[in-house]
């Protein structure tokens, strides 16, 4: 990606941000305190081309660190963390309670760049890469996970769309996807259907030259208030691999027949990032509403898998690198017979543990977005990557 590019969108972010609020407001004092020192330090007299790893930075939440970003990147880097920082912490206990975030967020978003940042601009995105997007994952796990499923909205149904779509359906969706003013979800996941997609219940029938679509779909993330949802459904209940006879649709928010639950989902995590039961009831779709090619469904979700592995891989090691900081920061602080925790070796060999799985993790889940980068990513090393956090 130009310089140019990068520019642009950094100058997005100063203009569009609204006055700072004060960090006193956000109630974290070991996030803010992380958020304030974050400027890596190289060694004196040392190559400014050299950037730092995670294991030799003073805390692995800093910017100027990892081989695979340049300092276009970092300036990029702050602007999201002050956007985390000023428009998006101070809210989060209130929207945990309400179980989903206000929808004008999401336009705030919109208005600093942060939705569908490696969409092309050509299509109604931002115009960014991966790297990018990857940025705005890490920072908003390095916040602590506040905020939206923005990562689900912007990196994966926006895609989808973009590689998949018309003309006319990225010139309807897009633009108002990255404005925010438009919300996304995919409704994959069934009652008696979760990991194998094959085992979905959900179908639609041709009725002339429309599609008449019926079926459930629950634990949807972003369904509570989304205008906009891209189904998953059987449209050939004769193939003798379901895999060969699922399509995806797009559904708008208000189709007759199209209903969500009353209230969002109570989960156990995430408590701001609403999800919901969608309940479809003979809901009539023109042709159009047809995403891609029919029964070719199944092939295109598989062709987003290696991205989507590594979101979840990224942020995952992000979520652990920002709480491994907070966790050296409280046994640093806290006393117990007369010395810090810090003070006591087996405190100290167990951060040198996790520091050094942490440290390892990086390394693999970089090289993971440089391949991405270079769309040289495979399943296989994808799922590696997703594997070694949630395992």
């Amino acid at each position: 990606m130009s310089l140019h590019t990068l520019g642009r969108i950094a100058q997005t972010f100063h203009s569009k941000l609204v006055p700072a609020v004060s960090l006193q407001t956000l109630k974290n004092v070991g996030l803010r305190q992380l958020w304030t020192s974050n400027v890596s330090q190289r060694p004196e007299g040392e190559s400014q081309t050299v950037r730092p790893e995670i294991g030799q930075a003073s805390s692995m939440l800093d910017i100027g660190t990892r081989s695979i970003f340049g300092e276009e990147h970092d300036i990029f880097r702050q602007n999201v963390r002050r956007f985390f920082q000023e428009e998006v912490a101070p809210h989060q206990q209130r929207w945990e309670k309400a179980g989903h975030v206000d929808k004008e967020i999401w336009e705030k978003y919109g208005a600093a760049g942060l939705l569908g940042i490696s969409v092309p601009a050509e299509h109604g995105g931002v115009g960014g890469d991966v790297i990018m997007a990857c940025i705005a994952i890490e920072e908003q796990m390095y916040a602590n996970g506040v905020g939206p499923a923005a990562a689900l909205h912007g990196d994966i149904i926006m895609p989808y769309i973009s590689q998949y779509g018309t003309k006319e359906q990225r010139e309807k969706y897009l633009p108002e996807m990255t404005a925010g003013r438009m919300v996304g979800a995919i409704a994959m996941t069934e009652p008696s259907a979760g990991s194998d997609l094959q085992g979905i219940k959900t179908y639609a029938v041709k009725d002339g030259d429309d599609w008449i679509l019926n079926g459930s779909k629950v634990f949807i993330t972003n369904g509570f208030l989304c205008d906009v949802v891209i189904v998953v459904a059987i449209t050939d209940l004769e193939a003798k691999h379901k895999a060969k006879g699922i399509s995806l649709f797009i559904v708008e928010n208000g189709t007759e027949g199209f209903t969500k639950g009353s209230k969002p989902l109570e989960k156990i995590g995430q408590k701001a990032t609403d999800a919901a039961e969608l309940y479809f009831q003979d809901v009539r779709l023109p042709a159009n509403a047809l995403l891609g090619k029919e029964n070719h469904g199944f092939f295109y979700l598989m062709n987003q898998l290696p991205w989507e592995r590594l979101i979840i891989a990224d942020m995952g090691q992000s979520q652990a690198e920002c709480m491994f900081e907070l966790t050296r920061m409280y046994v640093k602080e806290r006393k117990a017979f007369g010395s810090t925790l810090s003070n006591f070796q087996t405190v100290q060999h167990k951060l040198a543990e996790l520091k050094t799985n942490l440290c390892v993790g990086r390394s693999f889940v970089d090289n993971c977005i440089g391949l991405m980068h270079n769309k040289r990513l495979d399943s296989a090393t994808a799922s590696m990557a997703k594997y070694w956090y949630v395992s």
